[in-house]
């Protein structure tokens, strides 16, 4: 198997969830249950379906409010954030930018996931590579964040 499983799977600090694997041609593939299909499982994509199962088994976000990979448009380039949750009135409550457990999460990383979050205008933003959660709460009129100690929950 070129795609080696001990590099993907990794322990993540989330819960353990049961995922569905699968191995065709040499490489790995995740079920992502809210796009109902197998995706390749990079790293990023591992962190990437646990923090979607965190966020709806752990802090109640219901499945239909979530969106992943949205597609937006900054500086007229063509970007996707890696996952959306809305709120319960349809606004773009948290945005979720994901990385590889490998990536070092730095203010370059921080700096593109607030970049589509110009576009969103979500209340709060989330950076995770799996292994280290950053979440804070935008403050758009005041031109500031804060750092949340812990990610929020659903709020209907």
């Amino acid at each position: 198997m070129s795609q080696r499983p001990e590099n993907i799977l990794v322990p993540l600090n989330f819960p353990p969830y049961p995922f569905r694997l699968q191995e065709r041609e040499e490489k790995l593939y995740i079920f992502d249950e809210l796009r109902k299909k197998h995706l390749l499982c990079t790293p990023e994509e591992w962190v990437r379906q646990h923090l979607i199962r965190y966020m709806i088994k752990q802090k109640q976000y219901p499945r239909g409010l979530v969106q992943i990979e949205g597609g937006l448009s900054v500086n007229e380039r063509k970007r996707r954030c890696d996952v959306l949750f809305f709120g319960s009135r349809g606004q773009e409550y948290l945005l979720a930018e994901c990385k590889s457990p490998a990536v070092k999460i730095s203010d370059k990383v921080f700096a593109q996931a607030a970049l589509y979050n110009t576009k969103h205008k979500a209340k709060y933003l989330l950076v995770t590579n799996g292994l280290h959660h950053f979440c804070c709460e935008m403050d758009y009129e005041g031109h500031s964040y804060r750092f949340m100690e812990q990610i929020p929950a659903f709020t209907p």
